[in-house]
């Protein structure tokens, strides 16, 4: 199917690496261009040569986006470049681990900026240039904010963030064209879940109880799936779709356990 996103520029942040990484990919291979905003320029031009080996088109911005400053200066650059913004995908963030008996204010501040506060920011000053361009925002989710995890307080709480703003963008950016959905992700592998299913002492077997619990297939969601919704979702082919939580994962939230 041809989504028709041709040369759109869109940003996809976090873009280098795990799912972000096959958000431009995907992106690259629909012909769109998509431009990696990440902190680290050698893993964002590792990707992007990467991209342009496959015989894709894509750009790259170096920015901190828990620096509120940076992100308004990654969106200037991409419009000094390209005079135009088609799309955006939120998706950069971390489960950091920010319980409330361990975590701190301090520490509860610092993960929603790493993990919330960015979405609003790219969006706010993409803002003008999604108009013109009557684009669409993904945002990237978590499963934590409805099922809870134990442990991971801000994560969670900044993934009802995500939620949250998905369903208010939708209704505000309406009147523009402007369509808003998120992707609520569960179980995927990418580095950042094998960094933690590496912190358990039987590694193996903390996996392979995750996976048992994982309803279509006792497997996990590729990147590329979660990926190939996206583009989706930034096309025209779902061009009424808007205010969405899409669960990309296999029935992993909402399946009785009982099928288990």
């Amino acid at each position: 199917m041809d989504l028709g996103l041709k040369d759109k520029i869109i940003l996809v942040t976090g873009g280098a690496k795990g799912i972000g990484a096959a958000i431009t990919s995907i992106l690259a291979q629909e012909g769109a261009i998509p431009i990696i905003i990440g902190r680290s320029e050698a893993d964002n031009q590792a990707h992007l040569q990467h991209i342009q080996q496959a015989g894709g088109k894509a750009a790259q911005v170096v920015a901190e986006l828990t620096d509120p400053a940076a992100c308004e200066q990654a969106i200037a650059a991409v419009a000094a470049q390209f005079g135009r913004i088609d799309g955006l995908v939120n998706n950069a963030g971390i489960n950091d681990g920010v319980g409330l008996k361990t975590g701190s204010y301090e520490g509860f501040m610092q993960s929603l900026h790493r993990n919330l506060v960015h979405y609003y920011l790219m969006a706010h000053h993409a803002l003008p240039f999604l108009i013109a361009s009557k684009g669409a925002i993904v945002n990237i989710s978590s499963k934590t904010a409805e099922t809870g995890q134990g442990k991971t307080s801000a994560y969670a709480a900044a993934n009802g963030g995500r939620n949250a703003l998905t369903r208010e963008w939708a209704v505000e950016l309406r009147s523009f064209g402007i369509r808003v959905n998120a992707i609520i992700v569960a179980e995927s592998w990418t580095p950042l879940y094998e960094s933690w299913i590496n912190t358990f002492p039987d590694k193996e077997a903390k996996l392979a109880s995750i996976v048992a619990n994982i309803p279509f297939g006792k497997r996990m969601t590729h990147p590329e799936e979660i990926a190939q919704t996206t583009a989706f979702l930034l096309s025209e082919k779902s061009s009424h779709t808007t205010g969405q939580l899409i669960h990309v994962d296999g029935g992993y939230v909402h399946l009785d356990r009982a099928l288990i």
